[in-house]
């Protein structure tokens, strides 16, 4: 099996790399144009690989990439490049839509013009996995839950973009015929997540006694997700899920903002322990715009036809997430250095700053 994976460096992506050459024997080829997520030290547990090779590249670059199918001859594209952060669409929207509308547009163009010239059996097994997000359905109700059906409601212009995305996949897999998939997951947490979201940068700014900012009054409610349990979703779906299906992909654990950021004080006093409890920290800043108030997935879809089911609860890979963190300072402190945890995503009026 040869997988051509976009977005290998970042944060899922790497996860992905990882659980498919270590876990699947696969081998992969790794595009990833290295932004400020995306950092091959993600993959040192398979840098030394044979199976895993590394294009840095730029997913709208028709040429490179097209040269890259013709050489590489994937069986499976797992699609995860992307501009991902909230805060930073909102400040400079339009590399969201270059690199999560054009560049996925330059993906499946790509990927149909090489499928195209495949004999029957390889077109056949032939199969497109477009990668995508929660936020594309917008904002839940107290007891509703995201399903496959559920339609598309955008808040940011992050979300807008995916939402984009996941529409060009699908009118390429109805147009054209290309196998395509699709999936959106909850939050991710994890190893080797950047230090711009929610549970790293609560960890880091805690072991630092930083202030731990929350957005509102911290009631916002997510679905958390432990990457390496959405990595082996994600080689299930494109490996057995129905071409032209969406599949949504939820850990079943919603918390509120505050329980998450309280929770990760209560491991660190226990593991690392400070003269005041980290709580003291907390404090709440002005809410970003366009907040979502809850996220949930409903994942049944997923787990009844695929058999997939989360590992990790919560707790546990909370847990295992913040040991990661107090392990490898090797790994986030470099990060830090160009990104130290300042607020994003309040421009003013007129975006005059």
């Amino acid at each position: 099996m040869r997988v051509l994976v976009t977005g290998g460096a970042g944060f899922i992506g790497s996860a992905v790399v990882r659980h498919l050459i270590k876990d699947k024997g696969y081998e992969v080829l790794n595009i990833d144009n290295l932004t400020y997520a995306g950092t091959l030290n993600s993959l040192r547990p398979v840098a030394n690989s044979s199976f895993h090779h590394f294009l840095r590249a730029d997913i709208r670059d028709q040429r490179t990439i097209a040269n890259a199918f013709a050489e590489f001859k994937p069986n499976r594209v797992m699609h995860l490049a992307a501009e991902s952060h909230v805060d930073r669409s909102i400040e400079a929207a339009q590399d969201f839509i270059e690199t999560n509308v054009v560049g996925t547009f330059n993906m499946l163009e790509c990927a149909r013009n090489y499928w195209q010239t495949l004999g029957a059996n390889d077109r056949e097994r032939f199969r497109f996995l477009h990668v995508s997000t929660d936020e594309v359905y917008g904002s839940l109700k107290a007891d509703e839950l995201f399903s496959e059906k559920t339609p598309y409601d955008p808040s940011s212009p992050y979300s807008a973009s995916k939402a984009a995305s996941d529409h060009l996949a699908k009118a390429w897999a109805r147009t054209y015929g290309l196998p395509v998939l699709v999936s959106n997951c909850s939050n991710n947490y994890g190893p080797y997540h950047f230090p711009e979201k929610l549970i790293p940068l609560t960890i880091l700014n805690a072991i630092e006694g930083k202030p731990l900012s929350l957005y509102g009054n911290g009631q916002n409610v997510r679905d958390w997700l432990f990457v390496e349990d959405h990595a082996r979703a994600l080689d299930l779906i494109a490996a057995n899920g129905r071409v032209g299906e969406t599949y949504n992909v939820g850990g079943r654990n919603e918390r509120t903002n505050i329980d998450v950021v309280l929770r990760i004080c209560d491991i660190l006093n226990t593991l690392v322990p400070s003269a005041q409890p980290r709580e003291h920290l907390v404090e709440f800043v002005e809410d970003r715009p366009g907040h979502d108030i809850r996220y949930a997935i409903d994942a049944t879809k997923l787990e009844d036809e695929l058999g997939w089911k989360a590992l990790e609860t919560f707790e546990s890979g909370l847990e295992k997430t913040i040991r990661w963190y107090l392990e490898n300072e090797w790994w986030w402190a470099p990060l830090r250095k160009d990104y130290g945890g300042g607020r994003l995503g309040l421009p003013s009026i007129g975006d005059e700053r």
